[in-house]
């Protein structure tokens, strides 16, 4: 079973990185487990031209959105990883998504249907904002939103959501927010 990895997070020893780290290092020994940074890819901006909704490929030149697009439907599980930015993913996961929209889900005529049913996924944020603050809508509520959006509409099963709040007055990943990586971990 092969379990892929993206790290929407710029900083490789972030709260994000180091919590993805967790749940990478938990994950059963015999499961085929690929990291991707995000940040280190080159991909263009989706250009809205909507000839991926029929067609079901990007039409804009190969680069790696197509290529990690083809390892989101290989893998059997995702772990999506990213800081909150204004309530919401960063930057180059964005972009990711905009571009992988038909490896998600089918638009032709009529209702979308979801390419990836069935398939499992991870969700880990992290927030400068103290808890509960972080769980509104405008902090990381809204990035566990948005991740929700993109991974349902594909069909994914979403086994949980991590959030870490106040990392502006912390360094260390608390005990707890360990453990529900872990535990995690155990259900890809």
């Amino acid at each position: 079973m092969s379990i892929l990895i993206l790290n929407g997070s710029p900083k490789k020893s972030g709260y994000t990185s180091r919590t993805i780290k967790i749940i990478a290092d938990n994950i059963d020994k015999d499961k085929d487990v690929e990291w991707i940074d995000v940040y280190g890819l080159n991909i263009k901006p989706c250009i809205g031209c909507m000839k991926c909704r029929p067609d079901g490929v990007c039409v804009l030149p190969a680069d790696d959105g197509h290529r990690v697009g083809k390892k989101i439907s290989a893998a059997r599980a995702l772990v999506v990883g990213t800081p909150t930015y204004w309530g919401n993913m960063s930057g180059p996961l964005k972009v990711l998504f905009d571009r992988n929209v038909p490896v998600f889900e089918y638009i032709g005529k009529g209702f979308p249907i979801p390419r990836q049913k069935g398939k499992k996924a991870i969700i880990v944020t992290a927030a400068a904002s103290p808890w509960p603050y972080s769980l509104l809508g405008s902090q990381a509520g809204g990035t566990i939103r948005a991740l929700r959006t993109v991974l349902q509409s594909g069909g994914y099963r979403i086994l949980g959501s991590i959030c870490i709040s106040g990392t502006m007055n912390s360094k260390e990943i608390t005990g707890s927010t360990i453990r529900q990586a872990q535990k995690l971990a155990r259900r890809l």
